[in-house]
């Protein structure tokens, strides 16, 4: 598998894990290895899948009020499941990997937000998320990445 097929499912293991996470209560180590037993998935995007899984929980607040603060104070606990864990995985990846694109980390949210939220998902992500990144400072026009899609 290439690295942008690689990247986009570790995107969607990384959402499930955390959306797992917080629908089990369980200790993250658990739910790590519950998921990757009975998920095996892309060898070649599960470490990313677990550094955006872990770096997401290692910032959770930061992230949280990030969120709350470009969504217009909606309270993050009071978004769907899905759309909240969709923005925190964005905002993470805004905040920590210059060498992926806004647009294709927004993209990518956006993609996430459609299959797996509701009818306007992918739009409430894509408002927040565009806001997160001004506010981050990352309103690079750049092409993509090498190896990711636009």
């Amino acid at each position: 598998m290439n690295k942008t097929g690689a990247r986009s499912t570790a995107r969607e293991a990384a959402l499930q894990l955390l959306y797992a996470l917080e629908a089990s209560g369980e200790p993250e180590p658990h739910v790590l290895q519950t998921f990757w037993r009975e998920t095996p998935g892309d060898p070649e995007g599960r470490p990313y899948a677990e550094q955006l899984f872990s770096g997401t929980l290692s910032r959770l607040s930061e992230i949280d009020e990030r969120i709350r603060e470009a969504s217009d104070n909606w309270r993050v606990e009071r978004m769907s499941r899905v759309d909240r864990n969709v923005l925190r995985l964005g905002t993470y990846e805004l905040m920590e990997r210059q060498d992926v694109p806004r647009a294709v980390i927004i993209d990518e949210a956006i993609e996430l937000a459609k299959r797996y939220g509701s009818e306007g998902s992918g739009k409430f992500v894509n408002g927040v998320l565009e806001r997160v990144a001004t506010e981050l400072g990352r309103t690079e026009p750049q092409g993509p990445a090498e190896g990711e899609s636009p």
